[in-house]
């Protein structure tokens, strides 16, 4: 379908896509602590995960992403999706969740930062980003084969974060 036919208007978004990787080891997780000289989330731990590139899908970004920020491979399965309100009247992100087992080989680290194996009671004691533990939460006890989750998040008027979770 051509561009002129897609729909695109002021009061629609336009997503930008990124993915997000939380590859586990037993009850850890492989989080990435970010680069002291990263412009966001600079020493807080997050996913792994970054842009989807023109001409990529996102589980060939998503696996891109991990060999370059770890290199390490896995079977990474899509476990959710979040559109994230940014406040901007017309951009959103579309952020596509991906998880999968990896019981061998150590990360190395990346420009990125570094990525360790953190285990899930851990998470409440370290500087992560914000929605980190509400997402981990509900990635924590999925499995291959359960449907996505869809979800939303957005700063209300007081600068909360809200994170929802369709039924």
């Amino acid at each position: 379908m051509p561009q002129s036919d897609q729909g695109i208007t002021s009061d629609r978004y336009t997503v930008i896509p990124r993915t997000a990787i939380f590859l586990r080891r037993g009850e850890s997780f492989l989080l990435l602590k970010g680069a002291p000289t990263k412009r966001l989330w600079a020493n807080k731990y997050n996913g792994l995960g970054g842009h989807v590139e023109r001409g990529e899908d996102v589980l060939s970004a998503a696996k891109r992403e991990l060999l370059e920020e770890t290199s390490l491979t896995a079977d990474l399965w899509l476990c959710g999706i979040l559109v994230i309100d940014t406040g901007d009247t017309n951009t959103g992100i579309a952020l596509y969740f991906f998880t999968g087992d990896c019981s061998e080989g150590d990360p190395a680290p990346s420009k990125e930062g570094t990525a360790e194996w953190i285990s899930f009671d851990q998470i409440g004691s370290l500087p992560v980003v914000e929605d980190l533990p509400i997402l981990l939460s509900k990635i924590r006890h999925m499995q291959h084969g359960d449907p996505p989750f869809s979800a939303r998040s957005y700063y209300d008027d007081r600068e909360r974060l809200i994170v929802e979770f369709a039924e």
